[in-house]
């Protein structure tokens, strides 16, 4: 009967990108989907870690996260259950440096993407990691070999991980030509040696995959709260620890046990006020004062921050008055897809739910501030650095609505944010859908409800019209149709997808059957007003620009 193993260790990049490891993405794996954002982040972080000290080997290391491997303890083949995104990256990271590097350090540092082969022990040249099979070879060729970041294609004609594995390299590549030879030098010295992933590597399918499911469950397995909730509810006299316990419990039942998870996180930021370096759990032991006063901790932030949270993550804040107004702006900061904001959120309504008036106009400011921050797109450090700054503000009693404030946006800012409008919204993916809605909210005037399963953001002038078209006589120059086709002005939302063939129709035939309520499409008003028109023109479009840029510049005070 073949005996089973798992092992995990914690390893420095150098013991990873080693001969001890190929590295293979099995195709049931999703396909590769970092974005610029998460590998701007990675960037962010390393640097930051590596800069506190003139000698590497003196610098703090850095916890890369973990990985999960099926692998047999006697070879080097690992399938990949869990960590390739960050595999992915570091490998794109790695040979970005070593085709900006000159050609001594360059060789060096391709021995981490390329396992050279060995006559002696048997080894033939073959690279450490090995994506799904479908990009395996366009990755190679693209990233993996000898100086091919150094002469990357045009990222438009690809798509899906593709895409991402070349929009990845080329914003990498550019962010570490502004490094000095010597920098770029120093920080690949701190990725092999300082930074940290943790392996764990079983032997079976079947294990590996129980394994994955722990450390992802968040029904079943020790969170850092449960950790934590023993240390605190442990540094009470005995006297007072079953009335805390139930205490605790009743507020992890309140919220549920993933919010109540994530809710610790949230008050690590509140105290730490910087994006996290280590474990919650270690920086929450470092950054909130919990042991010398638990009860204190439970009763005035961990008790309130519930209370908020809950009311922020259901929209559900009740008061003597505006209570429909707050619920309405936490339903707009809602619509984007991170939770920066939150912490801000939860510290102002728990410490000023006596002032009802105070809470809506600093969640009005909160709502201008995330959206801009997502227009003028900031990355994740930038974002929690600046709401570092605004927590520090709030719990200085500082005046948020002073012009200096970091809740106010600066004029270059707003200038930026107002650029951002003008530009091709439809391409800011993760932005458009809530911009739209809440542009749409705007429009009219507040009473608009969206409850369809599905909204989509979609064109009026196609991007693509068809030869002989009404649309190539009205848009006859392919410079400004090409000027148009994204901007904001020329987007509607719909509460379905268009099928293929609708992008292309007349723009009669297109308002008869996707923009208006008689094809079944709610009466947004942001689709309405295209159906006042009789036709769509540069002219019209123009004219539409100025009144939508226009109204979100009045309610954000962008001039």
């Amino acid at each position: 009967m073949t005996r089973h193993t798992i092992e995990a260790s914690e390893k420095p990049v150098l013991d990873i990108f080693c001969d001890k490891y190929l590295f293979r993405i099995p195709s049931y794996q999703r396909p590769y989907a970092w974005t610029t954002e998460q590998a701007s982040e990675l960037l962010n972080d390393i640097v930051t870690a590596c800069g506190g000290s003139s000698d590497v080997a003196d610098a703090s290391p850095y916890f890369l996260g973990s990985i999960v491997l099926i692998k047999d303890p006697q070879k080097p083949e690992a399938d990949v259950v869990d960590g390739q995104q960050r595999l992915t990256t570091l490998t794109i990271l790695m040979s970005v440096l070593r085709d900006l590097s000159d050609p001594k350090i360059a060789t060096a540092i391709h021995s981490y993407v390329c396992q050279t082969g060995d006559p002696i022990k048997g080894t033939s040249d073959v690279f450490r990691l090995t994506p799904r099979e479908r990009d395996a070879e366009f990755f190679r060729t693209m990233i993996q070999n000898e100086a091919a970041t150094a002469q990357l294609p045009d990222v438009r004609q690809f798509k899906d991980a593709r895409a991402r594995m070349v929009e990845n390299a080329s914003f990498l590549r550019e962010r570490l030509k502004a490094f000095s030879d010597e920098e770029r030098r120093r920080l690949t010295m701190y990725i092999a040696q300082r930074c940290y992933l943790v392996i764990v590597a079983a032997s079976d399918q079947d294990s590996a995959f129980r394994i994955f499911s722990v450390m992802n469950s968040r029904g079943l397995d020790l969170s850092p709260a449960d950790v934590l909730k023993a240390e605190i509810i442990g540094a009470l006299p005995a006297d007072k620890q079953e009335a805390y316990t139930q205490k605790w419990e009743d507020m992890e039942d309140e919220l549920g046990r993933a919010r109540f998870a994530e809710l610790f996180g949230h008050i690590r930021m509140i105290h730490r006020k910087q994006k996290m370096q280590g474990t919650l759990i270690t920086e929450f032991r470092e950054f909130v004062p919990t042991r010398k006063t638990p009860a204190i901790f439970i009763d005035n932030e961990l008790s309130p921050y519930t209370d908020a949270y809950e009311e922020i993550t259901d929209r559900a804040f009740s008061s003597y008055k505006n209570a429909d107004e707050i619920n309405r702006q936490l339903t707009h900061l809602s619509r984007l897809d991170n939770f920066d904001w939150q912490p801000p959120a939860i510290e102002v309504i728990a410490r000023r739910r006596e002032d009802p008036d105070f809470i809506l106009r600093f969640l009005s400011d909160l709502e201008r501030l995330a959206y801009a921050l997502f227009l003028m797109r900031n990355d994740a450090s930038d974002r929690i650095r600046r709401y570092g700054r605004l927590l520090t503000s709030i719990q200085a009693n500082d005046d948020l609505f002073a012009d200096q404030s970091p809740l106010q946006l600066e004029e270059n800012e707003k200038a930026e944010v107002r650029k951002a409008l003008s530009g091709d919204i439809y391409t800011i993916t993760r932005i458009r859908l809530p911009l739209l809605l809440r542009l749409d909210e705007l429009l009219s005037g507040g009473s608009a409800v969206y409850n369809a399963p599905v909204i989509s953001v979609e064109h009026v002038l196609p991007q693509n019209p068809a030869a002989g078209s009404q649309w190539l006589l009205d848009f006859p120059d392919l410079i400004e149709r090409s000027l148009w086709v994204h901007k904001l002005a020329n987007l509607v939302l719909l509460t379905r997808r268009k099928n293929s063939q609708a992008g292309n129709l007349e723009f009669s035939d297109k308002k008869e059957k996707y923009f208006s309520t008689n094809a079944g499409v709610s009466n947004f008003a942001i689709t309405s007003k295209v159906l006042s028109q009789a036709q769509w023109t540069p002219a019209v479009l123009e004219k539409r620009q100025a009144e939508l840029v226009g109204a979100i510049e009045k309610l954000w005070r962008l001039l």
